[in-house]
C-alpha cells in the first residue's frame, strides 16, 4: 500500500476515534509548526498518542502505532503559549514511521481498514443493540445527560461510526480507548466496548452505594467540614494556590468596567458563580473559563475614532488607488452622513467586478481611510454555518464563529469587516453559511447577533461590512438584497499604464531590492506588456509580468555588476519572452459560417468566433462546445428565425431537410451560457446557409426573438473593453442598450463605431460581404 508523508502531533493523555469532532490544546513547538503546516497545505495532520505522558520530546518508540487522519477546521490563539485546534477526526491509520526534521514531525502511514462490519450480520446487530442500552445505563449513572446522549446516538446507523462515537465520550484512561482503537474487527471492537462500560457501570454503582451510606452517617456540619479538608489535601498534594479567587474578583472587577445590559450581565455573573463552585481540575472548569474570558474579551464599548475629515481621507484613497471613481465616492457620501449625523448604521457594501481590480485591496485602503481597524473572512469553499455563528457549547472544544473571533482580533467594536469571495459560499448537511449571513448582513438584525457559543447579543451594527465577488448571479437573492452593489469594471488600456507606473513597479523595485536609478521601465514597454503579454480585466498578471522582470534584473545586477538598466518596447522580450497574444482581431479575413460575438463571464468581458457548417444529413441541428440550456435554446431560436426568412433571402427550402447544420463556439472545455449570443449566431448560419462571407473584425452582442427582433442584453461595458483590447473598432448592439454607451471610459468609447440594431437584418446588412 502507498504510504503518506504528513505533519504529525503525538498526543498526551488523549486518544481520538474516527467520526467525531475534537478540540484540543497544542503547546510544543514542534506541534505547533505542524499545525501551521498542515494549515498551510491541505489542512490534514496525523496524530497519534504517546505511551508515556511525561516524555517531553517522543520519538517512534514512545508512540502507539495506531492513530487517526484529521482535517483541521480552525486554529485559534487563546494564550501566549498554547492554541486551541478544532479538527474533523476522519479515519484511523497505522503509523509505519516518524521523521525528526529538528522543527517538527512527519510520519508514514497506512489507511487501518474495519473489518467484520455487515450490517446484516445478526451478531453484530445484536452488539449494537447491547452497545446502546450500556452506554445509556453508564450515562444515567454518571449524571451526564441522558437526552443529549440519546440524540448522540440516534440515526447513527453504520456499527463502526456508532462504536467510534460512544468510545470518544466515555471518560476512562487513554491506554483503554488506545486498546479499543486499535481493533480492526468492528465486532471484537464494539465486544471490547462494552465490557469496559460494563465494568465502568459496576464501579458507578459500588461507588454510589459507598456514597450514600457515607452521607447517611455523616451531619452536615461534619460533611462540610470532610469537604473543605479533602479539597485542601488534593490542592496541597497538586501544588495549587488560590489563584482561583483572584481569577474570579478580576472578572467580576472587569464586568463591573464594562457596565452591560442587565440580562447579558445576569447571564455571565451566573456563570462565574458557577465556576466558582468547581473543581480546578475539572474538564467542565476548563470550559466555563474559556467561555468566560472570551466574553470579557469582546471589544463591548471599545471604539475607533473614526476619521470624518473628507479631504484627508480622500486624499489617503487616491493615494493607494488609481480610479475607483465610485466606490471612492460612496465611501465619501458615508463619512459626510457620519459628520452630519453624529451616528450611523455601518453600511454593507459589495464591490463586484473580474479578478485583479483590486477589490480587496481598496477595501483595506478604505479602513486605512476611516481609521477603522481592518479584519478580513474569506468565504471562498465555506460550508459550514458554524464557520460564522460557532459551535454550541455542549460539544466537546466548541468555539466561538469567525465573525466573532474576528472582532476579538480586532479589538473594536466597529472595525472595518472583510467578507472576501462571497459568491463562491457553499452550502451542504452541516448548514447553510449563507442564511447564517443574513442577519450578519442586515443592519436591522445584526445588532443582537447572537453567537452559538456565545449564547448572548452582540451589536455589530457599528461594524462597516464590505464584501466583495465576481459575480451576482451566484449570490442568495435575500442576502444580495441586503447589499449595496457597486461594481469595478475591467481597467482599460491607460489606467493600467497610470496603475504600473504610479503603484506597481515602484511596488515591485522595493521589493526585489533594487535602487530606483538602477531600473527603468519606460512607458512604451508597459503599453507592450499590456497589450502582448497579459491581457487580462485586471492588473494581477501585469503585476507578475513586472515582478519576472525585476527578478531578471537583479540576477543581472548580482552577476554582471551593471549599474542601469532600461527596459523599452524594443527589448521587452529579452525579459519576458516572444509575445504571447499576436492576434489582432482588426485583421481578420471574411469568412463563410463565422461570426465574432461577445460574452461576459465572472472574469471580465471575452469575445468568442461562432462557427457554422453544413454537411449532407437529414436537417439535424448539432450544437457543440459546451453550451449551457439557455445557449442551445437561443441557437434553436435563431435557426428558427432563419428558416422563415428563407425563402426571401433565396435560401432553398431543401437546405433545412437534406442537410445538417451544426453551430460550434471554440474552446470547448469552457461552459457558456446565455442568451446573449444569439445575433452573432443568427448572422453565422445566414452566412453559411447563403455562402456569403461574414466580416470577422466586427463584433456583435444581442438577445434575437422568433420575428427577428434584437433585445437588450447585460454587461456591455464589459463586452466592449474586451473586444477593444482584441483590436476590433466596430460593435453591433441592441437598441434598448445605446444608454449604456456612456458608460463606457470616453477614451474607448471614440475609437468604437457602435451600431444600434432593431432587428436581425440591420446586422446581416453591416456583417454580410455581398462581395
Amino acid at each position: 500500500m502507498e504510504e503518506n508523508r504528513i505533519p504529525f502531533i503525538a498526543l498526551r493523555g488523549q486518544t481520538f476515534f474516527p467520526d467525531t469532532i475534537v478540540g484540543f490544546d497544542i503547546g510544543r513547538d514542534k506541534s505547533l509548526a505542524a499545525v501551521e503546516a498542515a494549515m498551510n497545505n491541505d489542512k490534514y495532520v496525523v496524530v497519534a498518542t504517546q505511551k508515556d505522558t511525561s516524555v517531553n520530546d517522543p520519538v517512534q518508540e514512545d508512540i502507539y502505532n495506531t492513530g487517526v487522519l484529521i482535517k483541521l477546521k480552525q486554529v485559534v490563539k487563546r494564550h501566549e503559549e498554547y492554541i486551541r485546534v478544532l479538527g474533523e477526526c476522519e479515519k484511523r491509520v497505522r503509523v509505519t514511521s516518524i521523521s525528526d526534521d529538528g522543527t517538527m514531525l512527519r510520519c508514514d502511514y497506512e489507511i487501518a481498514y474495519d473489518t467484520d462490519d455487515n450490517e446484516e450480520d445478526l451478531h453484530l446487530e445484536a452488539l449494537v443493540r447491547m452497545l446502546k442500552h450500556c452506554y445509556l445505563q453508564y450515562v444515567e449513572k454518571n449524571n451526564s445527560g441522558e437526552g443529549a446522549a440519546r440524540a448522540l446516538i440516534e440515526g447513527v446507523e453504520k456499527p463502526a461510526t456508532l462504536c467510534n462515537i460512544i468510545a470518544g465520550e466515555l471518560e476512562v484512561a487513554f491506554d483503554v480507548k488506545q486498546t479499543i482503537l486499535e481493533i480492526d474487527s468492528v465486532q471484537v471492537r464494539i465486544e471490547q466496548l462494552i465490557n469496559v462500560i460494563r465494568k465502568e457501570n459496576h464501579i458507578l454503582a459500588i461507588s454510589k452505594d459507598i456514597n450514600n451510606r457515607v452521607v447517611k452517617n455523616m451531619n452536615r456540619g461534619q460533611k462540610e467540614y470532610y469537604l473543605r479538608e479533602q479539597l485542601q489535601v488534593i490542592k496541597e498534594e497538586l501544588g495549587e494556590n488560590d489563584n482561583t479567587d483572584d481569577e474570579i474578583k478580576v472578572w467580576l472587577e472587569k464586568l463591573d468596567e464594562l457596565k452591560l445590559e442587565e440580562k447579558t450581565d445576569a447571564k455571565i455573573r451566573k456563570e462565574i458563580d458557577r465556576f466558582s463552585k468547581m473543581s480546578p481540575i475539572s474538564p467542565d472548569a476548563n470550559v466555563s473559563r474559556t467561555y468566560i474570558e472570551t466574553i470579557l474579551e469582546l471589544p463591548w464599548n471599545t471604539s475607533s475614532k473614526t476619521n470624518i475629515n473628507l479631504k484627508k481621507a480622500e486624499k489617503i484613497l487616491n493615494e493607494d488607488h488609481y480610479g475607483m471613481i465610485k466606490v471612492k465616492e460612496r465611501i465619501l457620501e458615508n463619512l459626510a452622513v457620519m459628520h452630519l449625523a453624529k451616528a450611523i448604521k455601518g453600511p454593507i457594501i459589495c464591490l463586484v467586478g473580474p479578478p485583479g481590480v483590486g477589490k480587496t485591496s481598496i477595501a483595506r485602503s478604505i479602513a486605512r481611510a476611516t481609521n477603522r481597524e481592518f479584519v478580513r473572512m474569506s468565504l471562498g469553499g465555506v460550508r459550514d454555518e458554524a464557520e460564522i455563528r460557532g459551535h454550541r457549547r455542549t460539544y466537546v472544544g466548541a468555539i466561538p464563529g469567525r465573525v466573532i473571533n474576528a472582532i476579538i482580533e480586532a479589538g473594536t467594536n466597529n472595525p472595518l469587516f472583510l467578507l472576501d469571495e462571497v459568491d463562491k459560499i457553499g452550502a451542504d448537511f452541516r448548514g447553510d453559511p449563507a442564511s447564517a449571513l443574513l442577519e450578519v448582513l442586515d443592519p436591522e438584525q445584526n445588532r443582537d447577533f447572537t453567537d452559538h457559543y456565545l449564547e448572548i447579543p452582540f451589536d455589530l451594527s457599528k461594524v462597516m461590512f464590505i464584501t466583495t465577488a465576481n459575480t451576482t448571479s451566484t449570490i442568495p437573492r435575500p442576502l444580495l438584497d441586503r447589499m449595496e452593489v457597486i461594481e469595478l469594471s475591467s481597467y482599460i488600456e491607460e489606467e493600467k499604464v497610470h496603475i504600473a507606473q504610479d503603484y506597481l513597479i515602484p511596488k515591485q523595485i522595493k521589493e526585489h531590492a533594487i535602487r530606483k536609478n538602477q531600473l527603468t521601465i519606460t512607458e512604451p514597454a508597459v503599453r507592450e506588456i499590456i497589450n502582448y503579454y497579459t491581457r487580462e480585466a485586471g492588473v494581477r498578471n501585469l503585476e507578475r509580468e513586472i515582478a519576472n522582470i525585476c527578478r531578471k534584473v537583479a540576477k543581472s545586477i548580482v552577476t554582471e555588476k551593471k549599474g542601469k538598466y532600461c527596459v523599452s518596447a524594443r527589448n521587452v522580450d529579452k525579459y519576458l519572452g516572444k509575445r504571447v497574444y499576436i492576434e489582432d482581431m482588426s485583421d481578420l479575413e471574411p469568412e463563410v459560417g463565422t461570426t465574432t460575438g461577445m460574452a461576459w463571464t465572472a472574469v471580465g468581458g471575452v469575445t468568442l468566433e461562432i462557427e457554422t457548417v453544413k454537411m449532407p444529413g437529414t436537417g439535424k441541428l448539432i450544437l457543440t462546445g459546451q453550451m449551457g440550456d439557455v445557449m442551445k435554446e437561443s441557437a434553436q431560436t435563431a435557426m428558427g428565425y432563419i428558416r422563415s426568412i428563407a425563402e426571401k433571402y433565396d435560401i432553398p427550402a431543401e437546405v433545412f431537410k437534406d442537410y445538417d447544420i451544426q453551430i460550434h463556439i471554440p474552446e470547448g472545455a469552457t461552459p457558456k451560457d446565455g442568451p446573449s449570443a444569439g445575433v452573432t449566431m443568427s448572422c453565422a448560419l445566414f452566412s453559411c446557409l447563403t455562402g456569403k462571407k461574414a466580416n470577422r473584425n466586427i463584433a456583435m452582442t444581442g438577445e434575437v426573438t422568433l420575428r427577428g427582433k434584437v433585445l437588450r442584453i447585460g454587461g456591455l461595458k464589459e463586452k466592449a473593453l474586451a473586444a477593444y483590447r482584441q483590436g476590433i473598432r466596430k460593435i453591433l448592439i441592441p437598441k434598448e442598450n445605446e444608454p449604456d454607451i456612456e458608460d463606457i471610459p470616453a477614451s474607448v468609447r471614440k475609437k468604437i463605431e457602435f451600431i444600434c440594431l432593431d432587428t436581425v437584418e440591420d446586422a446581416l446588412r453591416e456583417i454580410i460581404n455581398e462581395d
